[in-house]
């Protein structure tokens, strides 16, 4: 089966126990259909780059999964129907990602700042 990587926004006003009850519902559609869910992260409520619904920022979920492209339309479709669900995208992957995800992983951006400074030095 076919890799995704679907990353949803939901609505400012949502506390974190029902943003879970969302990414639990989504992760449901997906194992109803004998796929698997390889790694839910929760990025937090982040600011927007521009308004949407009147919403300046959004609670950003990741979730990756190996499932069939059947269950990725039904839950693709059950988010355009959720008045929560602000925007989302998912993605096909050639293969799973390696630990946690870029927004996640905080260690490689001091790397990145570091190796930064040492180059303008020289």
């Amino acid at each position: 089966m076919p890799y995704y990587e679907t990353v949803f926004i939901a609505r400012q006003d949502l506390t974190d126990a029902q943003v879970k009850t969302l990414s639990d519902k989504f992760t449901k559609i997906i194992t109803d259909a004998k796929g698997k869910i390889h790694k839910t992260e929760n990025w937090g409520l982040r600011n927007l780059a521009y308004k949407i619904n009147k919403n300046r920022r959004g609670h950003y979920v990741l979730i990756e999964s190996d499932t069939p492209a059947e269950a990725i339309h039904e839950m693709e479709r059950t988010m355009r129907l959720d008045e929560n669900i602000l925007r989302y995208m998912t993605i096909r992957e050639d293969e799973l990602s390696k630990g946690p995800s870029i927004m996640m992983d905080k260690s490689g951006a001091d790397d990145k700042k570091s190796n930064y400074k040492k180059k303008e030095a020289a």
